[in-house]
């Protein structure tokens, strides 16, 4: 999760494509120019909420239904298997090749500085903080998942606790992130495209795992169960006793670990447990990462990941004043005494409240050792020890500071190798191309017209005709699609049954701004004046373009708008541009109930991913124009630094299909490409 002092993070945010895909005319206008119409900017964000709602109501129900020891027992093994499917077959464990590259003596412990791998050539940094004397003696165990920081596990906040836990006797094994620290993903791109440390390297590896089937939170997860492994072939740790810890972004690694692996006895997530509705109800984004595939369908929450442990001991670290909202920490904590109670170990579960803002602070340390302590016995300390920081060079395990140096693999080199394999393998796929693109967007089923709205006209909007009726879809209510009906005479009530041929426009950004500034469709009207036409925005752009996650400005950044309700999307086992695509097939439908059977489909930009998809599916699209399409998501998947965003990718594609497939079918509806664009926009 981002934090307050960000800066570092986003310092060279993604290219989500508002630039370098074409943007459209509102976003090059000057300040006199005509503000793009945007009458709906919360229909998504409600659309959303209800989702959501609904599933943390499913979850609420089947946790209200346990009454017994037996009950709270099979809830645990339900959810340790959804969390199972959400994350996804794990790796096969492979030799740590662990290297001890460097000592650092103090007073009353050492730090080792290690190197293993967690996968073939993919090398992971840590810090291991020994006791002395703890070879005499099995110590109990502790790993440290990192936050957000950009120097990783030599961030003051985690040198301490792993410190603090050292001198009270523990073995305490700390270990870079992906993208942070020592394992900088990116370090090569040039600078003007290279993304932030942290939050920038973890979206744009983590994004592009999606087409392949991969997710980000497992690899995050992986390189937590390999230092487990480390830490347990240690011969001072007793096994007996090992727990996990982080704060933030290792808050929620240290929650996902807790379900994952079974070896954990003890644990303290911190700043991260709340509950999904609530971090979607306050506008929140999260890394990839933080957001599990299908959690949401199944209607898993952040406390069913801890339950997964239940009964072992589990404390909720919280703070007052953090923007993970408390009241979802003591929702989770509620429903986590009530499965622990049932189980009998009512005690084992705790939740502490910090004073203060975000942050792994001294009060919520003292809180984790406290509890540690309690579980293990290995020390009465209340209050931390005194510390002394090191500098972040002493800590390197890696020539220079960067795995890089080691020649370790990225994740871009495992995401481009998974793409050939995975093409090789849709050549055997026998079902039809229509078939297996309908089970990726995972279209909801469609019946009749759909209701609309006709509303008052907006004069003077320099379209190519003189006169535009808007008509407001309820696609999915509350989520909506605006088609804008061009007239040459003043038409402002419902459509006249034309019983003829229709263009329909699919906006990239703002059909609005597009009939204004784009010379695509004044050539198409010119060309065909007694032909109907229509222009359309589907959900979350021109007229619904969410003003969410800090305004309207925040749109196309990395943690904007368009990405918060994509990765939700992926949570919900759904598609954002599954959506789209259904909003644009509702649209056929109140064409067609019009009297338009036959349809041109032209789309541009971000409009052509839903454009193909339901021309595809639609039998009443005749013919398609695409202008600056995507030439095909293997071309995203094997592209280091790209710029199309996560609402343009169907999550799984490149297990059943790809863009240039789509586009072959569509020949048949005499499809016309005008500068098709790859994988960085160009």
């Amino acid at each position: 999760m981002f934090t307050p002092s960000r800066r570092h993070v986003l310092a060279a945010p993604l290219a989500l494509g508002l630039d370098s895909l074409c943007a459209v005319a509102q976003d090059k206008q000057p300040a006199a120019a005509l503000a793009p119409l945007n009458r709906f900017p919360r229909s998504v964000q409600d659309w959303y909420v209800e989702q959501v709602r609904a599933a943390e109501r499913t979850g609420d129900a089947r946790r209200a239904a346990l009454k017994t020891k037996a009950d709270a027992e099979a809830y645990v093994r339900d959810v340790r298997a959804k969390v199972a499917s959400c994350f996804g077959k794990l790796p096969e464990k492979t030799p740590l090749n662990a290297k001890v590259t460097g000592t650092l003596e103090r007073d009353t412990y050492t730090v080792e500085k290690v190197v293993f791998e967690s996968r073939p050539r993919f090398f992971v940094t840590a810090n291991l903080y020994v006791p002395k004397g703890a070879k005499d003696k099995k110590c109990p165990g502790v790993v440290g998942s990192c936050g957000h920081s950009h120097n990783g596990k030599a961030e003051p906040a985690y040198q301490s606790f792993c410190q603090g836990l050292a001198r009270m006797g523990y073995v305490v094994l700390i270990f870079d992130p992906i993208g942070q620290g020592e394992r900088v993903q990116y370090g090569h791109v040039e600078k003007d495209h290279r993304p932030g440390v942290g939050v920038g390297e973890h979206l744009l590896a983590g994004n592009q795992q999606f087409l392949v089937g991969e997710f980000f939170g497992t690899w995050r997860a992986w390189d937590g169960i390999r230092a487990l492994d480390y830490l347990l072939s240690r011969p001072e740790v007793d096994p007996k006793h090992v727990g996990i810890t982080g704060n933030s972004g290792g808050g929620t690694m240290t929650t996902w670990l807790a379900a994952l692996d079974p070896r954990w006895t003890m644990a303290a997530p911190s700043c991260f447990v709340s509950t999904f509705r609530r971090n979607l109800e306050n506008e929140l984004p999260q890394d990839t990462e933080q957001c599990p595939p299908r959690a949401l369908q199944y209607g898993l929450d952040h406390s069913d990941f801890l339950a997964c442990m239940a009964p072992k001991p589990v404390a909720i670290l919280a703070k007052e004043k953090d923007y993970f909202d408390v009241r979802g920490s003591e929702e989770a904590f509620a429903r986590l005494k009530r499965l622990y109670t049932l189980l009998g170990a009512p005690d084992n579960v705790k939740l502490h409240i910090g004073p203060t803002g975000h942050g792994y602070s001294i009060e919520n340390r003292e809180a984790m050792y406290q509890w540690f302590n309690r579980a293990t016995g290995v020390s009465d300390a209340k209050a931390e020890p005194k510390l002394t920081i090191e500098k972040d060079a002493d800590l390197y395990a890696a020539p220079k500071g960067q795995v890089s140096e080691l020649k370790s693999k990225t994740v871009f080199d495992f995401t481009k190798e998974y793409v050939n394999a995975l093409a090789f393998g849709r050549t055997r796929e026998m079902i039809a191309l229509t078939r297996r693109v309908d089970l990726r967007l995972q279209l909801p089923k469609r019946a009749g017209v759909p209701e609309y709205r006709i509303l008052r006209p907006v004069g003077n909007r320099k379209y190519p005709k003189p006169h535009a009726t808007t008509y407001v879809l309820e696609t999915e209510k509350p989520a909506v699609a605006v088609v804008y009906r061009l007239s040459d005479q003043a038409h402002y009530s419902r459509p006249s049954k034309d019983e003829g041929p229709a263009i329909l426009y699919v906006s990239h950004h703002s059909a609005d701004a597009e009939l204004r500034d784009e010379p695509l469709l004044a050539e198409l009207v010119k060309a065909e004046p007694k032909t109907a036409f229509y222009a359309c925005d589907v959900r979350g752009v021109g007229e619904s373009r969410p003003d969410t996650c800090g305004g309207p400005g925040e749109f196309t950044k990395p943690y904007g708008s368009d990405y918060f309700y994509a990765i939700h999307g992926v949570m919900l086992g759904e598609s954002y541009i599954g959506q789209k695509t259904h909003d644009l097939l509702r649209v056929l439908d109140w064409l067609a109930d019009i009297g338009h059977k036959e349809v041109h489909l032209v789309a541009k930009g971000w409009g052509t991913l839903p454009a193909t998809f339901a021309a595809l599916l639609s039998e009443r699209v005749t013919r398609v124009t695409l202008k600056n399409a995507l030439k095909s998501y293997a071309d995203v998947a094997r592209t280091e630094v790209y710029s199309w965003p996560l609402s343009s990718f169907v999550p799984r594609a490149l297990e059943s299909f790809d863009l240039d497939e789509c586009y072959a079918a569509l020949g048949a509806k005499k499809l016309k490409q005008i500068d098709v664009l790859d994988a960085k926009g160009k």
